[in-house]
């Protein structure tokens, strides 16, 4: 059977009247570009929502990253451990300062970062004297790795960590907000994400010197002089005001498009008890940005749904199973080769109706 209604999206955009109007305030006060008071409240927003000291709004969280590292030090030659299981734009960033990505399992409690296989591989590579520059966790579909573990073993050697919190805003571990974790967060308004501007990042840290680092490398590293002087490279990272105006009203309603996505999670998991779901570590609670399952034939499945006009994904591919980054060292593997090959993201937009997940769920199940 063939579904010929409204495509159902798997994660797109939930705007509102109120960032409309935001967006046109800003507009009509012409603070239009690079910076504005839209720009400031919206950071402002952020660093109290997540508990932080400072927040710096970027052109995207794959900047974000690209930042963090260079806060953490990392440069030419250097390695950085990263969790296999995420978007390509982790990994990326390493590469962006010719460093190599160290790549890491998944557990099978979260799907996230295995914390053992962290302690191990920085143990191992303590005793050679070959200690990583830094440690990259991934809060991956909007749950928080396990922060209490990961910490301790990066204490331990004096790494730093960073959180790659792009997908978990809202999201919490041990009562303690996604994004404050470690030398600095990250976070991506990517048009999919939990929140969006349309294109955009963040970066938070409670370090007074990341922070200071970050916003003036964000704008080309322009001395503060009345000429442009440059002592060093910088990017040209830094968000618009225009954007941050719609960034101000999805905050606002953040809270009730988790509820939403939560629902959708809830009524898939109720209606679909054959599938196996990401699981749900039980030191947080996630903010349930996409409901992912496990299916013994997932590329059946994702077929299925696309002839019925359903968006649906395979899970994340792991890293090293990448043609880029294929030279790179492994720590395990089996874990999130396994979700890849079994994983499938559904629908689960903050404004899905009963009437799209309906949809959605007869198809799983007639596929």
């Amino acid at each position: 059977m063939t579904e010929t209604g409204a495509r159902i999206w798997l994660s797109p955009p939930d705007v509102s009247d109120l960032e409309r109007k935001l967006l046109l305030e800003a507009f009509d006060s012409n603070w239009v570009a690079p910076v504005g008071p839209d720009l400031d409240a919206f950071e402002a927003q952020v660093a109290e929502l997540v508990g932080v000291r400072h927040a710096v709004a970027l052109s995207s969280g794959t900047a974000a990253l690209h930042l963090a590292l260079i806060a953490a030090g990392v440069r030419r030659g250097d390695t950085v451990l990263v969790p296999s299981f995420t978007f390509a734009a982790t990994a990326n960033a390493v590469a962006y300062l010719g460093a190599r990505p160290v790549f890491v399992d998944s557990s099978p409690d979260s799907w996230n970062i295995d914390p053992g296989l962290v302690a191990r591989e920085l143990r191992e590579r303590a005793d050679r004297g070959e200690l990583p520059r830094a440690v990259i966790a991934v809060d991956m579909y909007g749950q928080c790795a396990d922060y209490d573990a990961l910490l301790t073993a990066c204490d331990r050697y004096g790494v730093p960590l960073i959180e790659d919190a792009a997908e978990a805003l809202g999201a919490t571990y041990r009562g303690k907000p996604a994004g404050s974790f470690g030398l600095a967060g990250v976070l991506s308004f990517n048009g999919n994400k939990i929140i969006t501007t349309g294109g955009g990042g963040m970066l938070l840290t409670d370090d007074d010197r990341v922070a200071r680092q970050a916003r003036h490398l964000s704008t080309q590293a322009r001395e503060p002089v009345p000429h442009y002087e440059h002592r060093t490279v910088g990017y040209n990272y830094r968000l618009s005001n225009l954007l941050a105006a719609v960034g101000r009203g999805q905050v606002q309603r953040l809270e009730q498009m988790i509820a939403a996505r939560k629902a959708t999670f809830e009524f898939y998991r109720a209606e679909l008890d054959g599938l196996t779901f990401m699981p749900i570590a039980g030191y947080g609670e996630p903010n349930y940005w996409l409901t992912c399952v496990l299916t013994d034939d997932r590329d059946r499945l994702l077929a299925a749904l696309n002839s019925r006009n359903i968006e649906a994904r395979p899970a994340w591919k792991p890293m090293h199973l990448q043609p880029v980054f294929q030279d790179c060292a492994m720590r395990g593997g089996a874990v999130c080769a396994d979700v890849f090959a079994r994983g499938v993201c559904l629908p689960s937009g903050s404004a899905l109706t009963d009437d799209d997940r309906r949809r959605v769920v007869d198809a799983v199940r007639e596929g």
